[in-house]
């Protein structure tokens, strides 16, 4: 089969691979429809995670239809069309039993270098480097899903598969960064990033109750479809102070929740984002923590900061004090898929969320290259390339 791998630091091209087999009784095999493109891909490329080998298949966010299941699937059969949580959970250990999926003990086959990096190994992960158990990726003509009863979710008849798509991970990602708020209703939140995941938390703090929505993001053409789009306001750092800007749209005291969706490779403008490129170029720092800075520094006292971004390991110059002295509460993690897709299916069957409108770049599979050159160089409107193998 065609699959889009890794070839090296920025390097990405189509190869001819083995087709997946079943090597488990919980496996099922899933002939890939559509997978997205995604931002923490990049840290991948990009070699700010170093644990991806050369011939590794790339992608997690993806929807196919079932071709093969193990003899102990019962909840699946071949031809549904199903979308794939991107973090695999097993169902059965401690922490699937209550409900923080992504803390999984059972479905990382590939341990050590996150014991040793973070003191415990999170969950696996589709397509997301051996750190996260090596499993291939989506950005193929098919792939193998573990825990298949436990991961993959059928899909309601009439909803597209270019919207179904984005249920893998933005929708669970931004949704379980609005839930991290705990938000009772009337409350101000504000959203650093306006791309999928940024967007689809914007859309979710809505529907938990927040009163008003800031959404923080460089690039107008994003911000204009988040404004168009969502309903939301809107603050463009490369023109203001963001955190000038907060003060003043919310009468001094500044958000009740900050949602930081950006991630390692955070940009900025100033003497602060020099400083962080420099250190995480000779790796003095892994992160670029510059929107987490200005979450924490943003958010009103005894406010929440909740981090969807992804980070990897060490960051300079973070603001404990602030944190401490105001009180905040930080929330982060990977998304508890499972949890939330179920939900976020039937939201997305009703009409309360709508995320076909993040698959600005449908492609080939073939054009998975220039898919990822658009997406990164944000270039032509992009939100996300999605890749087709059809």
């Amino acid at each position: 089969m065609k699959a889009l791998c890794w070839e090296g630091v920025g390097k990405l091209g189509v190869q001819e691979v083995p087709d997946p087999a079943i090597q488990g009784p919980r496996d099922a095999i899933v002939r890939v429809r559509a997978s997205s493109v995604c931002g923490s891909d990049l840290h991948l490329i990009n070699g700010y995670l170093p644990a991806m080998r050369e011939g590794d298949i790339l992608g997690h966010e993806f929807m196919g239809e079932v071709v093969e299941v193990g003899p102990a699937v019962r909840e699946l059969a071949v031809g549904d069309r199903v979308v794939v949580g991107s973090v695999l959970a097993c169902g059965g250990c401690w922490y699937c039993r209550i409900g923080q999926y992504s803390l999984c003990d059972n479905s990382n086959p590939q341990p050590d270098f996150t014991e040793k990096l973070w003191g415990h190994a999170p969950a696996g992960i589709i397509g997301y480097s051996h750190a996260a158990g090596g499993f291939a990726g989506s950005h193929a003509e098919y792939v193998r899903v573990p825990f298949a009863d436990v991961g993959a979710f059928k899909i309601p008849d009439g909803v597209p598969d270019d919207a179904a798509v984005f249920a893998s991970d933005a929708m669970p990602t931004g949704w379980m960064a609005a839930d991290f708020c705990q938000l009772t209703g009337g409350e101000v939140v504000a959203v650093w990033g306006a791309g999928g995941v940024g967007q689809m938390a914007a859309r979710s703090a809505q529907l938990l109750g927040a009163e008003r929505v800031i959404v923080i993001d460089r690039l107008p053409d994003r911000l204009s479809v988040a404004a168009d789009r969502l309903s939301v306001e809107t603050v463009d750092y490369g023109r203001v102070d963001v955190l000038e800007a907060l003060r003043e749209m919310t009468g001094g005291r500044g958000p009740d929740a900050c949602i930081e969706a950006v991630g390692m490779e955070a940009h900025d403008t100033g003497p602060g984002y020099a400083y962080d490129r420099v250190k995480q170029a000779v790796r003095l720092q892994t992160d670029r923590p510059t929107a987490v800075r200005q979450a924490i520094m943003a958010c009103r006292k005894g406010g929440t900061v909740s981090i969807v971004g992804v980070f990897a390991g060490y960051v300079d110059k973070f603001p404990l004090g602030a944190a401490m002295n105001k009180a905040l509460v930080l929330r982060m993690g990977q998304m508890h898929a499972q949890r939330y897709i179920p939900m976020l299916l039937r939201r997305l069957t009703d009409g309360e969320i709508d995320p076909g409108y993040l698959a600005t770049h449908p492609l080939p599979l073939t054009d998975g290259v220039r898919g990822y050159q658009i997406f990164e160089k944000k270039q032509d409107g992009c939100l996300r390339s999605v890749l087709h193998p059809a």
